[in-house]
């Protein structure tokens, strides 16, 4: 069946780990009849967790796509991990999707993944309505968690639907625009519900909150602050028309609430995403960069526009290379060639897929909203555009964090050894934030990572999917180098041969980058002293060079060059002489430019019980960690903090050891800060071995 393109919805579920992102894809795939028989992540039977290692530990490890039909409507859905080893898949999703439905613990609040997910949302401006669950737990607090996300995250909550019942008498939900309750039937498991009166206890706390609602949508809307100032009814339409605009806008974001895993609430979220997340059609042209003429192009959601769109994700698969892509605009059809702008080769399309988990149904061809997986493209990785041949447009990708933990890998025997490099491969096409590099002093080959638990699921992959026996060494710290003070350096590479030689003459200034980006370019010189076509081989020169820090040999991060002077020859010059030229520059100015060694500082939260928290804290503090503060709950304490990656390895185990096993912890990277110089001996020590 076709859907015209402001009846299609893509939308992202997004939340802390263990909040019930699964849970609720699960209860809507079977409320819209996509499955007959809801999955459960704890018995590993859940539909979007299709992988081995992810039914073994019950959590979401990759994104998983699927698409389901509810009141007229397609939605393409993408449930993504909550763990923060993984947080790429949910970076790479954000950056395509046009709406979010963020989950919340009604028993732990907002969590720190949670914040990271909003942050992420943030940055790509995605319209989100919140769905607060598990509200059939004991401690379970519906208006504890809104107020939260108004503090913490700084956002505006427009409270929909409150809750009718607590923890274990929660029953259902009352709908304040519609001033209604409903009541789920637990012999259908949740796909019907009665429509009853507000029982006169929450009677006062629905007008409330239906006050609360509408005073809000007045500070956005003239239509609503005209009548409400003027004593006038405001009819439930009126309230759905502005409370849609005001969320497309994030001007504040809807709230439901319910109990998933109980089968409690999930239609009015369903509802939810209809009514108030924007279809393609109702957001602005996606802008871009025409690469030929360097300037700024759009593309409407329209068939009528050129063909565009983002390859966001890349799965290797036994029936051939997935490349799942958002279409922008346009149309096409299997069998077609398009232009990968950002690698400038062309590329066949040879089939179009619409996923649902690991399943796959064919299609004839993709347009403009839809979210597809392409199989053909050989070459085209994470973040690729791909176009028309003859209307090209580069789209920004999406943001790829930095990997900060590495280990060496070996293959237990030389039969595993080629295995071990295709499965590298694979893996690193699939993730970018798995990277592979070979140690040149040791000739070890190193693999690096979000986190232990990434790297581990990465060797589990290697063993289980690609049948490679290996053996893993001790945890590294993935550690950066930078400068902190300016310096000159002078290349010159001159090499005579018999034929044509090679002449390359490169001046330049390093200087630490004041805002902290990890690399910026200018050139500075003057009245053709060095040709424009030799400009991007020095910064190629110069990026090669800073991939191994002279220090260490550790990856150079937050330095700005500059291209100062230099000189050439009519007929040496060439763009490997200037490539080779401004490497020899750079590594002079580097050495002379006071460098130093960065290490990985992560953001720490634990939850610890009341009982243990002097401990947790003392442990801490011998672990380099300062604390930031101590948020106390009813049946726990969470201490935020912050500390080196090094002091970390291994902190599962003793964090059980001194809470008896009662206390969890989630960390992730904050930024890279100088090591302190008792410290900085010893990692020298360790890397160069004098």
């Amino acid at each position: 069946m076709e859907y015209k393109i402001e009846r299609i919805r893509n939308i992202g579920i997004i939340a802390h780990i263990d909040a019930g992102k699964t849970t609720l894809t699960e209860r809507i795939l079977y409320y819209t009849g996509k499955v007959h028989r809801m999955g459960e992540v704890d018995e590993g039977s859940a539909t979007m967790d299709y992988l081995e290692q992810e039914k073994k530990r019950g959590i979401t490890i990759v994104s998983a796509a699927t698409t389901c039909y509810w009141k007229g409507h397609r939605i393409n859905i993408i449930d993504t991990p909550g763990h923060v080893d993984f947080t790429v898949e949910v970076e790479r999703s954000l950056r395509v999707l046009d709406g979010g439905v963020v989950i919340f613990s009604a028993v732990e609040g907002v969590e720190p993944q949670s914040e990271t997910v909003w942050r992420q949302a943030n940055r790509y401006g995605v319209p989100r309505i919140v769905f607060v669950n598990k509200l059939d737990r004991t401690g379970s607090d519906f208006y504890r968690t809104v107020k939260q996300i108004e503090e913490k995250l700084k956002a505006r909550p427009l409270v929909v639907t409150i809750p009718l019942g607590e923890e274990s008498e929660f029953r259902g939900v009352v709908d304040v625009i519609k001033m209604k309750a409903y009541v789920w039937h637990e012999e259908t498991l949740g796909a019907t519900y009665d429509t009853i009166d507000i029982p006169d206890e929450l009677k006062k706390k629905a007008e409330e909150y239906r006050e609360k609602l509408i005073e809000h949508l007045a500070d956005f809307d003239e239509r609503i602050t005209v009548k409400y100032l003027e004593g006038e009814e405001i009819r439930p339409s009126e309230i759905k028309t502005a409370l849609r605009e005001a969320t497309i806008k994030t001007f504040g974001f809807p709230v439901f609430c319910g109990a998933a895993l109980r089968n409690k609430g999930v239609q009015p979220v369903l509802d939810g995403v209809i009514d108030y997340l924007p279809s393609p059609a109702d957001l602005p042209p996606i802008k871009g960069e025409n690469p030929k003429t360097g300037k700024e192009e759009e593309r409407k959601p329209s068939l009528d526009e050129p063909f565009s769109a983002l390859v966001f994700k890349i799965v290797s698969d036994p029936h051939g290379r997935l490349s799942y892509a958002r279409v922008y605009s346009g149309r096409i059809e299997a069998g077609k060639t398009v232009l990968n702008v950002s690698t400038g080769k062309r590329e066949r399309i040879s089939k179009i897929f619409l996923m649902h988990a690991d399943r796959r149904t064919e299609m004839k061809e993709a347009k403009a909203g839809e979210i597809v997986a392409f199989v053909g493209l050989r070459t085209t990785k994470t973040g690729d555009t791909i176009t028309d041949q003859k209307h090209p447009i580069y789209l920004e990708p999406p943001v790829i964090p930095e990997p900060v933990i590495s280990v060496a890998i070996e293959p237990r025997t030389r039969a595993d050894q080629d295995k071990l490099s295709l499965a590298l491969q694979r893996m690193a096409d699939e993730d970018p934030t798995f990277r592979i590099r070979r140690d040149p002093e040791t000739g070890q080959t190193l693999i690096s990572g979000m986190g232990e638990l990434h790297l581990e699921i990465i060797v589990d992959r290697m063993k289980k999917d690609y049948r490679v026996d290996v053996r893993v060494g001790q945890p590294r710290v993935a550690y950066r180098e930078t400068i902190k003070d300016v310096a000159e350096g002078e290349g010159k590479f001159i090499k005579q041969t018999g034929g044509a030689g090679m002449y390359g003459h490169v001046i330049l200034r390093l200087e630490p980058h004041p805002e902290g980006k990890h690399f910026e370019f200018v050139d500075e010189t003057k009245g053709g002293v060095i040709p424009p076509q030799f400009v991007q081989p020095i910064k190629e020169g110069i990026e090669e060079a800073m991939e191994t820090g002279g220090l260490a040999g550790y990856p150079v991060i937050k330095i700005r060059a500059v291209l100062t002077g230099g000189s050439w020859h009519e007929v040496d010059s060439n763009d490997m002489a200037f490539k080779i030229a401004a490497s020899m520059a750079f590594r002079e100015a580097y050495m002379r430019a006071n460098p130093v060694l960065l290490e990985p500082v992560m953001r720490i939260e634990v939850m610890v019980p009341h009982d243990y928290l002097g401990g947790v804290i003392e442990d801490l503090n011998s672990r380099r960690a300062r604390i930031l503060e101590i948020e106390h709950r009813p049946d726990f304490q969470i201490v935020h903090a912050i500390g080196p990656l090094s002091e970390f390895f291994g902190y599962a185990t003793t964090l059980r050891s001194l809470t008896k096993g009662r206390g969890s912890y989630m960390m992730q990277f904050d930024h890279y800060a100088e090591i302190p110089p008792e410290e900085h001996e010893k990692i020298l020590f360790k890397v160069r071995g004098y």
